[in-house]
């Protein structure tokens, strides 16, 4: 009897583990190498972080924003109403608000008469650089009045006046817009003002304005006179002896 086992060895069964497959044995020894771990180790990482970019952005929509143009507005707005105030604190001190007008009784026995009546309404409301001047009450008849908007000197109109002494014959005349003016002027006073008469409507009117008021208040009120008052002839005072 022989005791060789070489054929019995060889007829013997393969256990399982020696019939599994060989290609899947490189598989398992790739999933256990350390690039592997490592690879996994990433990508677990990288879906972590994901997921936290994801929340923070969940929060920040459910956050409430501020646009940048409305916190330059919240910053700008009370510089805005500090310089506004400060403007106005200027313009307040250069524009004093001015007082009303007194103006002294004078004789005007035409003043409430049909041609004053007549010539008021139609005086302009500024004159060059003047502006209409409220009158303190109780104001004289037939006046009018017009000042800087810084106060100062005045200009005055008074309709219905007596015939000036000064206006004689041999007065010279100045015609203004179809209106003839007698210029009378106090020289020894070294007054800064004179007071033009208009003497060609029957009615006579006084204008007294400062030197430095320039052409323009003469040009319109001419243009007022004429428009509202017709021309009646002279009438001056005689000549002194």
């Amino acid at each position: 009897m022989s005791n060789d086992t070489r054929d019995s060895e060889s007829n013997a069964p393969q256990r399982d583990d020696e019939q599994a497959d060989p290609a899947k044995i490189p598989e398992a020894a790739d999933d256990a190498s350390p690039e592997a771990d490592t690879a996994k180790a990433d990508e677990e990482k990288a879906d972590a972080a994901e997921a936290s970019e994801s929340a923070a952005d969940d929060d920040e929509d459910y956050s409430p924003r501020r646009s940048p143009a409305l916190i330059a507005t919240a910053v700008a707005l009370p510089i805005a109403l500090v310089v506004g105030v400060l403007v106005m604190g200027v313009m307040a001190n250069r524009n004093p608000a001015r007082e009303a007008l007194t103006l002294g009784a004078v004789q005007a026995p035409a003043a409430k008469g049909p041609e004053c009546t007549a010539l008021l309404p139609e005086l302009p409301a500024k004159l060059g650089d003047y502006t209409n001047s409220e009158l303190r009450q109780p104001a004289p008849d037939g006046a009018k009045a017009w000042q800087l908007p810084d106060g100062g000197d005045a200009i005055v109109l008074r309709c219905g006046l007596d015939r000036p002494m000064e206006f004689n014959r041999a007065s010279p005349l100045q015609v203004v817009n179809g209106v003839s003016w007698f210029d009378v002027r106090d020289t020894t006073s070294g007054a800064a003002s004179g007071t033009w008469w208009a003497v060609d409507r029957g009615t006579y009117i006084a204008l007294t304005m400062p030197d430095n008021a320039g052409p323009t208040p003469l040009q319109e009120v001419s243009d007022a006179i004429k428009k509202a008052m017709p021309e009646k002839a002279l009438d001056p005072n005689p000549l002194p002896n």
